[in-house]
């Protein structure tokens, strides 16, 4: 097939007779299986070969499991395979996104805060060398989203912020350093999230931004990251309404669909306008942004009719498969579309270097090669780099920092904490390490426990006052798909933890996974924020609460949620 030797594959022309021999030789239930990329959650040697032999699937996505498990469940699809695998991982923060024992170098926002646009290099590398040590060689990374809307669910630390501009950089070195490393980065969410403040994983979200607004901002992103040479594009469950009426004028609203269904957004906007030329992958099928737009018989075959090439995942497996092969028979997804979906497979599979590997037997390395690499010294250290050069403070009130047990000895320590979540949660041993860390120089810290108590009941100021020098609030609440808005849920009754004692006791809010908690404690006068809760970043915390290091993180998003009163 034509086109393969440009970008972003740049096939010689032995990749390119392996691409067409390799397509000529499909049935179209072998064409049809390619189409799909699956979800693997656990070592399930029995279902991973069946997605293999039986389904004969294009890819599968590892969520995180032990280094051993990865190892096994990688080697199960790759052997049992007829042609060599895209094996996916999220890895947007580090190789803790693959295997239980990666690295986990930081949020993209805690990169962005540096401002160091080496910062997002070093994350693309480390992503890249610690997938690729484990059999990866696709990630669903980087994020391109804009953190427009503080509310939203889903971007947040996610994101490399709310500038357009260094989003626009840092998507940009992920990307070059990511694929250094035989691992494909994929754009994601076309046409982008971060505008609305409901989430895709639940309803079909909307970017609501005008066409001029969405060029200068989403648009020269993702050209950013096309130009920069990314193999793939990732299309959210999100509809573009300007876009979609300014590329088919007079369409009724009703046909408006979000990018994963949408031709004039996928073919005619991401692949003739911006130019890409690369593999376009849907998000998750298994969201209700596209289960709520049309019947799944419709649905799965419109979005490879839309453009994309691949189908992630499967709501039911043998539904999504029938619903594939009828949308082929009855001409949904054309000849010429099919083939040429599979081809970008193949074409992606052969600039990954995927058939040399198995011929060469280096198609799944040796597990103690990912044990060499996730001990690298020289990573650990651009880890402490980041979380050094990333926390901010946001606002200071004078006097308070640093601190000191001389000054502050005893303190009243306040751990807001989010729930359990379905695919990541927070970690649990926040407060009580930040709690030794403080004992250990040598403060009295005292866990704060709300009483019961209504008006007239309540503990005095004046007793607060005389009882401790500092108040401290750890709030580690990440937001996460397939939920709401994350505020702060204070504790009953009547807000007892609410901070009201800032005007008469000193007091210092740190925020671990949110950057917005100034929302809903605004007269709070010393803030800081860590983008991020790893060893090294609480580390990093307890050093600049000391006044042994400087802060020197620059907000990469609006903290003061664009209130007045934040500012305070």
């Amino acid at each position: 097939m034509s086109g393969f030797q440009d970008a972003p594959f740049f096939l010689n022309d032995e990749a390119t007779r392996w691409v067409d021999n390799t397509l000529a030789a499909m049935s179209e239930e072998d064409m049809i299986g390619q189409l799909f990329c699956l979800i693997a959650y656990e070592n399930d040697a029995d279902l991973l070969r069946s997605y293999a032999e039986e389904r004969k699937v294009g890819g599968v996505m590892c969520r995180p499991m032990p280094l051993a498990d990865t190892d096994a469940a990688i080697k199960t699809l790759q052997d049992h395979a007829a042609i060599p695998m895209l094996i996916a991982a999220n890895l947007e923060g580090g190789g803790n996104g693959v295997v239980h024992e990666g690295c986990g170098f930081g949020s993209p926002l805690q990169v962005a805060a540096t401002d160091d646009e080496d910062m997002a290099a070093r994350l693309g590398d480390l992503c890249g060398c610690e997938g690729a040590a484990v059999g990866v060689n696709w990630t669903f990374a980087p994020v391109a989203d804009v953190d427009v809307n503080f509310r939203n669910p889903v971007t947040n630390t996610r994101t490399f912020g709310s500038d357009p501009d260094r989003v626009r950089r840092m998507a940009r070195r992920y990307v070059e350093a990511v694929q250094r490393h035989g691992v494909a980065a994929c754009l994601k969410h076309f046409p982008g999230d971060g505008v609305d403040e409901r989430d895709q994983h639940l309803v079909a979200s909307v970017n609501s931004l005008a066409r001029e607004d969405w060029d200068r901002t989403y648009g020269a992103v993702f050209r950013a990251g096309i130009e920069a040479g990314a193999l793939t594009v990732m299309t959210g469950h999100i509809l573009q309404p300007a876009c979609s009426r300014d590329l088919v004028p007079g369409i009724d609203d009703r046909d408006i669909l979000p990018a994963s269904l949408s031709y004039e957004l996928t073919t005619t906007l991401l692949k003739d306008r911006l130019g890409f030329r690369g593999l376009v992958v849907t998000d998750a099928s298994t969201m209700a942004g596209m289960a709520v737009c049309m019947p799944r018989a419709q649905a799965v075959p419109q979005a490879i009719a839309a453009g994309n090439d691949m189908f992630l995942f499967t709501r039911n497996l043998d539904e999504d498969f029938d619903c594939m092969r009828e949308g082929v028979r009855s001409g949904t997804i054309s000849p010429q579309r099919l083939r040429e979906a599979v081809g970008k497979i193949l074409a992606l599979k052969a600039a990954l270097q995927l058939p040399r590997k198995r011929r060469e037997g280096t198609l799944v390395p040796a597990p103690d090669m990912a044990e060499a690499v996730l001990a690298s010294p020289e990573r650990k250290a651009w880890i402490r780099d980041c979380a050094d050069k990333a926390i901010t403070l946001v606002k200071e009130e004078p006097g308070v920092l640093p601190l000191s047990p001389a000054r502050h000895r005893r303190i009243l320590l306040h751990a807001i904490e989010s729930k359990e979540g379905f695919i990541q949660s927070v970690r649990a041993d926040v407060a009580d390490t930040i709690r030794s860390k403080l004992e250990t120089e040598g403060f009295a810290v005292e866990r704060f426990d709300p009483k019961t108590g209504r008006e007239c009941r309540m503990r005095a100021f004046r007793d607060v006052a005389a009882a401790y020098d500092l108040i401290l609030y750890l709030a580690n609440m990440r937001t996460q798909s397939n939920q709401t808005v994350v505020r702060i849920e204070w504790a009953q009754p009547m807000g007892v933890d609410v901070p009201v004692h800032v005007a008469s006791v000193p007091t210092v809010f740190v925020s671990l996974e949110n950057p917005y908690h100034l929302l809903d404690a605004p007269r709070v006068r010393t803030f800081i924020n860590t983008y991020g809760s790893n060893d090294e970043t609480l580390d990093a915390l307890v050093e600049k609460l000391m006044g042994r290091s400087p802060f020197k993180g620059t907000s990469p998003v609006d903290p003061y949620c664009g209130m007045w009163d934040t500012r305070l």
